[in-house]
């Protein structure tokens, strides 16, 4: 099977297990706002803040060494058990001291939802590291059902818990922490991850050396806590929890927008990875690249284009200043997007400081600006902050990145993309039905005509992958 069949043909497996998922809180995005006051919106959203804030700080990164190192091991049994079996200890080991550390800073604590953080944290921590040798042995199916596992059953109890018990923030932190719960169980189970633990096979020289790939992917990791969400920190602080529960909404759209991107970087990271030293590198990954920006260009602007005839659908009133921050924050996560298709050569490279410092100095600007604008601003500050950390990462990477791998882009493509998105961004603000109207034809049209290649370039690896 070649390259692109193969990365075609993990893409649809992890798409089942996430897309799906998201969507189904999409939908149900109506309900939440409904019957979570801003507050407890707010609340929710800052623990998972702080939870994936913690996650790479505990676990070093660990999980991505896993992954990175099961795909240059999936020949060799030995090297599997060895290497599953040193890092599983080493997490273990990790978690402990982690608990103890928080038994003797929680009496200093006055939060009423401090041990729900704890649970999430530790349940998140082995969720994680299971999907990630999971897909690490090329098992992409199994992490798709379990990610499918652990986003319905949240979506199922967080209906139970907050419009049947009334739990609230509460009902919201358990149901996330049962889901990934079950998700761990599942690929445990499922996997027989058991076969792969053999304590004798503690290999100390293996850790030091997965170590060294995935230590700094931590200040990478809170680099991009910074940029994805130390705005919800800063708006809490300066402006309001309310302020952060509409932020966060506003977040939503976005997020399944890079949600949707999240599902076929899982797969394209291997592609890089395994084809890095390929004859045809070049060409294979400037053909990715390119219908990467022309697909999620394309969703990107269809979303800022449709988003005000359903806006208010979607979203309660009290809700509704999240409308004016979407645009900004979608094209802030298209720059996103493509940071993270060109931070896959580096980890193909196993360059992991040059994925850190990058981040690094986006994180920096991000909260510059952030910091600088809030108070004169309000939420825009946050949104701006967030787009222009993503616009500068991305310009270095895409420099950089050429040293390892030569990526080709349309000029044509990028340039009528901009003055789309341009119009479609004023037309947003204006709030003229008619204006609008005519502009999402436009789009429509535009999208269509713009992706007709890369329609073309997926149905021949379809029928390729057939015959």
């Amino acid at each position: 099977m070649n390259q692109g069949k193969v990365l075609l043909k993990n893409t649809a497996i992890v798409s089942i297990g996430k897309i799906c998922t998201q969507l189904i809180t999409f939908l149900l995005l109506p309900i939440y706002t409904a019957v979570l006051t801003n507050e407890q919106y707010g609340v929710v959203d800052l623990l998972h803040t702080l939870t994936r804030l913690f996650l790479p700080i505990v676990t070093l990164q660990i999980e991505q060494g896993i992954f990175r190192y099961l795909i240059d091991y999936r020949e060799n049994k030995n090297k599997q058990i060895s290497l599953i079996t040193t890092l599983s200890k080493f997490i273990c080991m990790q978690v402990i001291i982690y608990i103890i550390g928080f038994l003797i800073i929680s009496k200093f604590i006055n939060n009423e939802y401090k041990y729900f953080l704890v649970i999430n944290l530790i349940v998140c921590i082995f969720s994680n590291l299971l999907l990630q040798i999971s897909r690490g042995l090329g098992d992409n199916k199994r992490y798709a059902i379990g990610s499918f596992i652990a986003g319905v059953l949240t979506v199922i109890l967080n209906l139970l818990f907050i419009v049947v018990f009334k739990w609230g923030a509460y009902g919201m932190i358990g149901a996330t922490i049962m889901g990934n719960l079950a998700c761990a169980i599942y690929i445990i189970a499922s996997k027989k991850i058991y076969k792969y633990i053999k304590l004798k096979e503690y290999d100390k020289n293996l850790l030091k050396e997965v170590l060294k790939y995935s230590i700094p992917l931590i200040p990478n990791m809170i680099s991009w806590w910074i940029v994805n969400v130390s705005d919800r920190i800063i708006i809490t602080t300066i402006i309001s929890i309310a302020q952060n529960g509409i932020y966060s909404v506003s977040n939503k759209f976005p997020h399944v927008f890079t949600t949707l991107y999240s599902v076929f970087n899982l797969t394209w990271t291997e592609s890089a990875a395994v084809n890095i030293n390929s004859e045809n590198r070049d060409d294979f990954f400037s053909k990715i690249f390119d219908v990467t920006i022309r697909i999620f260009g394309s969703i990107a602007i269809g979303i800022i284009a449709f988003l005000p005839f359903v806006f208010n659908i979607l979203i309660n009133e009290s809700f509704k200043d999240a409308y004016y921050q979407v645009p900004i924050l979608m094209v802030g996560s298209m720059f996103n997007i493509l940071v993270s298709f060109l931070g896959s050569i580096y980890v193909a490279k196993k360059l992991t400081k040059e994925i850190a410092k990058t981040s690094i100095f986006a994180a920096i600007i991000n909260i510059i600006i952030n910091i600088t604008l809030i108070k004169q601003i309000g939420l825009y500050a946050a949104s701006i902050s967030t787009l222009i950390a993503y616009l500068v990462m991305f310009i270095y990477r895409f420099l950089d990145s050429k040293k390892y791998v030569k990526l080709t882009v349309s000029r044509n493509t990028v340039i009528s993309m901009i003055v789309i998105t341009i119009l479609t961004f004023i037309t947003y603000y204006l709030k003229n039905t008619v204006i609008q109207t005519l502009v999402a034809i436009m789009v429509s049209i535009y999208v269509v005509y713009i992706n007709r290649n890369s329609a073309k370039f997926t149905m021949n690896l379809i029928k390729n992958k057939k015959n």
